[in-house]
């Protein structure tokens, strides 16, 4: 792992970058729907209060990106949220955002992680294809973008 690039947990005081990073991708290639605004406005209430967990990729000190794992079931959690700032992109972020919430699926001995994106994110699929996520056919997601659903099974 890069020794600039470290991750965090969630507090109140980032809820606002959680927000921002989020908002900046989905309006750079889609529009903010209803169940976005509702999770980004208060992310502590859909994730953190729901048993889930949001991650801070700092860089050199800088909130760089985020991702969150969002409780569906006991066993089961989305990787949601995933966001890196366009500046920071190239650094492999991504990649050590997604290695951080494997290893905590893992301790949490979860069976399978989803997630939910859309093909015209190639690099984003390429990276989840990379840590061996499988597209999952017949789907349904709240989001109108989401035209994928994979899933990656742990057990």
């Amino acid at each position: 792992m890069d020794s600039t690039v470290e991750i965090i947990p969630f507090s109140t005081n980032l809820a606002v970058n959680f927000a921002a990073l989020n908002k900046a991708w989905v309006q750079k290639y889609f529009v903010l729907e209803p169940q976005d605004e509702k999770m980004l406005a208060d992310p502590e209430k859909y994730y953190i209060n729901e048993g889930g967990f949001i991650y801070f990729a700092l860089f050199n000190g800088e909130v760089a990106g985020t991702i969150a794992l969002l409780k569906v079931t006991d066993s089961i959690f989305e990787l949601s949220k995933m966001a890196v700032d366009e500046k920071f992109q190239g650094k492999r972020i991504g990649n050590v955002l997604v290695d951080y919430c494997l290893t905590e699926a893992k301790s949490l001995q979860l069976e399978k992680l989803i997630l939910y994106s859309n093909t015209t994110l190639g690099p984003a699929i390429h990276l989840y294809e990379k840590y061996g996520f499988k597209e999952v056919p017949d789907f349904e997601s709240e989001y109108k973008r989401a035209n994928i659903k994979m899933e990656l099974a742990l057990k």
